[in-house]
């Protein structure tokens, strides 16, 4: 198994790289539900953590009630691939919000982005935004080239 400081980078480069993840949730009746969300990664030689600013509908707050946890999958066209499984923690807080609104403000392109794009979001403080903390407890990072035979894919979980 892989040490986090060891897969954090590779990750987070094929993470913001991609940019978009399917994250999927589980409903209280067991059945999963994927969306493509927008996360963006933050890591400080510790911990890993990611942020998702979204719209916090009621099929989301429903089924992170149910369980807190999400699975990402970022996949793109020459096969390489980063999952992580997370916890998964609503912030509706002023602060949290102005924090990520302008992490996704600061990120250059194709990262960053001006959430006001989104017709339903003027301002950070808006109802209509809220934060998604993610915190992994499973990462793995499989490079195309591993699919031709080169190498093995980094794997890490938490203790």
């Amino acid at each position: 198994m892989t040490d986090l400081r060891d897969i954090a980078t590779p990750f987070i480069d094929i993470a913001h790289r991609i940019v978009w993840a399917s994250v999927a949730t589980v409903d209280p009746e067991g059945r999963p539900r994927t969306r493509v969300l927008h996360p963006i990664w933050e890591w400080d030689g510790e911990s890993l953590v990611g942020w998702i600013g979204t719209g916090p509908t009621p099929l989301k707050r429903a089924h992170l009630a149910h369980v807190p946890h999400v699975s990402l999958s970022y996949w793109d066209p020459s096969h390489d691939v980063a999952t992580a499984e997370c916890r998964a923690t609503w912030h509706h807080d002023d602060d949290t919000c102005r924090r990520v609104w302008d992490l996704f403000l600061r990120a250059p392109e194709p990262l960053g982005y001006d959430p006001s794009i989104i017709p339903a979001w003027d301002d950070p403080t808006d109802a209509a935004f809220a934060v998604l903390r993610l915190d992994p407890w499973r990462l793995r990072v499989q490079p195309a080239a591993v699919l031709a035979g080169e190498g093995t894919p980094l794997r890490w979980q938490a203790a």
